[in-house]
């Protein structure tokens, strides 16, 4: 369960603006945050060393933005929201709020802000390779996932070979599971992972035809999303031992948030259309 930290007017002068005069001179930014942490180890030790410690929190803030220079509001708040998130694990999600009250706005007003919310999510994503060298093509594209800040607690299960899905001749899959966190959006985690799959050499000429590197998203928390390009959950899990399995190995009472049904009784109904069919 998360609880609430909440920091309010939180006063910092700082160099950010599209202005020169801005750059040159500062002015005052105004941070509301609220953290959203687990605040039971700390309320029940009554130690710091359990809590998301406020004032540390506060001092970053206060650092950072005056280290740095942005142009616009909104980069002054998401970069500082994203290096919140790296500088405090104990921050599960928060959302930040980066006034300026004396924005060079020819007209009467009282503020200007831009609040943005940005947290950890919990994804899989199925991986398979059946060009080259497959285990190489999978645990660099993992290695690359776990240099990247924006990813964290990674794991992989096992990786098992299975005969090509979809009706395309061609060379065994060597297939597995990752579960991570990440702060990306589903859209920047699609990006990032297409982005590793370029970087691996995939082309995409065939439908379900072979390729160097494979990175599907299976599931992003329990969100339900239905785009031109970009479902989640994944649509055809269902039918797919070879992610069903090695998903189950990281997660087998994970719900699939549409079925309702759990990642094990989902590859047990495979199994059994699987016998039914032999």
């Amino acid at each position: 369960m998360m609880n609430q930290i909440k920091i309010k007017n939180l006063k910092i002068f700082a160099y950010h603006g599209v202005y020169d005069q801005e750059k040159e001179q500062g002015q005052n930014f105004v941070v509301n945050a609220v953290l959203y942490v687990d605040t039971e180890g700390a309320g029940e030790s009554d130690q710091i060393a359990d809590a998301v410690d406020y004032g540390a929190v506060c001092l970053f803030m206060d650092e950072y933005l005056r280290e740095n220079r942005f142009d616009l509001l909104e980069a002054v708040t998401r970069h500082t929201a994203r290096e919140l998130l790296f500088a405090f694990p104990g921050i599960q999600k928060l959302e930040l709020e980066v006034e300026k009250p004396d924005a060079p706005i020819p007209l009467r007003f009282k503020s200007v802000s831009v609040r943005i919310e940005m947290g950890w999510h919990r994804i899989y994503v199925a991986l398979g390779s059946n060009m080259g060298d497959r285990l190489k093509f999978l645990e660099r594209a993992v290695s690359n996932l776990q240099e990247d800040p924006c990813f964290r607690n990674i794991r992989v299960s096992d990786y098992m070979e299975t005969a090509p899905y979809g009706g395309v001749e061609q060379d065994d899959f060597l297939n597995g599971v990752m579960e991570a966190e990440t702060i990306y959006s589903p859209r920047e985690l699609l990006k990032r992972l297409q982005r590793e799959e370029q970087l691996a050499g995939r082309v995409r000429d065939v439908r379900w035809g072979p390729r160097t590197l494979d990175l599907d998203i299976l599931f992003y928390d329990d969100l339900v999303l239905t785009e031109r390009d970009l479902f989640v959950p994944h649509l055809d899990m269902k039918n797919r031992k070879f992610v069903l399995e090695p998903l189950s190995e990281l997660a087998p009472f994970l719900v699939h948030p549409v079925y309702r049904r759990t990642v094990r009784e989902l590859l047990a109904e495979l199994d059994g259309k699987d016998a039914d069919a032999g």
